[in-house]
C-alpha cells in the first residue's frame, strides 16, 4: 500500500510592502522603548519565550525587537548544548538563573520547550525526561506568572517549502552558511515529527496562564510587525516621563595639547583606498 502524500503547500502569502514594513517597525520600535522604560521605572519582569521550526524567523525578529532597546534593561538568551554537569540537573535549573530580575526583559531564543521538540524528537532525551517534562512545565510557568513574571510565549509557524527555500538560502550565502547544521537539515527528514511533537506540546502547555500565540512566518516581515503589535497590546505599559536634558557649554580650553599622532597606532585607511579605487582619487 502506498504512503500517503503530504498535503500541498498553500501558496506563499503576499510580502507586506518594503515601505509599509519600514514605517510600522519603527512605529512599534518607539513603543518598545517606552515598554522598557515603563518595565525599568516599574520593576516589572517580562519573559519572552521564542519557539518554532528552524528558519521559522525567530532570531531575525528578536532582532528587530531588540535593535534599539538597551541591552542592560533587554537580554537575549540562547543557551548553548548543556554541559555534563548540567545535564544532571534539574531540568529548569538552567533556565531559572537566567531569569529577569526587577526592572529587565529577557528573550529566550529557544528555551526549556528544547525539550518537548528537538531533544525528544532526536532521542535527546529518555521518555520518561519527556513525560516528565510535559508535566512539569506547566506547574513551573504557573508559579513564574504567581510570582508576578509577565510571561509570553511565541511560536513561529512556517510551511515546508519555505523552511526548505530558506535552507537553500543559507548554503548559498557565505553570511547566513553558519546558521545552517546538520541539525537543521534532520528536520526536513523528521518534519512530521516535530509537528507531532508540537502538537502534543500545545496539549500540554497552551496553558490560561502563559498561553501560546502562534505567528505565522512564510513572510517574515509580517510576521516581525505582527508578533511586536501583539506584545505591545498584551502588556498595560504606559509612556515614563524623564527630567528633560540639556547641553552643557564647553568650557573655554585650559591649554591641553593633543599628543604627536606618530605616538599613536592608527588603524590603517581601508575606507579612502576603496574611494581611491573607484574613482582614482582619494
Amino acid at each position: 500500500m502506498a504512503g500517503k502524500k503530504r498535503p500541498t503547500s498553500s501558496p506563499p502569502p503576499q510580502r507586506l510592502p518594503r515601505a509599509v514594513y519600514e514605517r510600522e517597525l519603527l512605529r512599534l520600535q518607539v513603543e518598545l522603548v517606552k515598554l522598557q522604560e515603563w518595565v525599568r521605572a516599574e520593576g516589572v519582569r517580562l519573559v519572552v519565550v521564542f519557539e518554532g521550526r528552524d528558519a521559522a524567523g525567530k532570531g531575525s525578529t528578536i532582532k528587530r525587537v531588540t535593535e534599539h532597546l538597551n541591552p542592560r534593561v533587554a537580554r537575549i538568551v540562547a543557551l548553548p548544548t548543556p554541559t555534563e554537569r548540567e545535564r544532571t540537573e534539574w531540568y529548569f535549573q538552567r533556565y531559572v538563573e537566567h531569569l529577569p530580575a526587577a526592572g529587565e526583559i529577557v528573550l529566550f531564543d529557544r528555551s526549556w520547550y528544547n525539550r518537548a521538540g528537538v531533544e525528544h524528537v532526536m532521542g535527546f532525551c529518555t521518555k520518561e525526561e519527556y513525560w516528565r517534562f510535559l508535566h512539569q512545565c506547566p506547574v513551573f510557568e504557573r508559579l513564574l506568572v504567581e510570582d508576578g513574571v509577565l510571561l509570553r510565549k511565541y511560536w513561529f509557524s512556517v510551511s515546508d517549502a519555505v523552511q526548505e527555500q530558506r535552507f537553500r538560502t543559507r548554503l548559498e550565502d557565505p553570511t547566513r552558511r553558519w546558521k545552517l547544521s546538520g541539525m537543521d537539515l534532520e528536520s526536513i527528514t523528521r518534519w512530521e515529527a516535530y509537528s507531532r511533537a508540537k502538537d502534543e506540546m500545545f496539549a500540554h502547555t497552551d496553558i490560561p496562564e502563559a498561553p501560546w500565540c502562534v505567528v505565522e512566518s512564510d513572510d517574515k516581515r509580517s510576521a516581525r510587525i505582527n508578533m511586536i503589535a501583539h506584545l505591545l497590546s498584551t502588556i498595560p505599559y504606559r509612556e515614563v516621563g524623564r527630567p528633560p536634558l540639556q547641553l552643557p557649554p564647553r568650557p573655554p580650553s585650559t591649554g591641553y595639547q593633543r599628543p604627536p599622532r606618530t605616538l599613536q597606532t592608527y588603524v590603517p585607511e581601508h575606507a579612502a583606498s576603496l574611494v581611491k579605487d573607484m574613482d582614482g582619487t582619494v
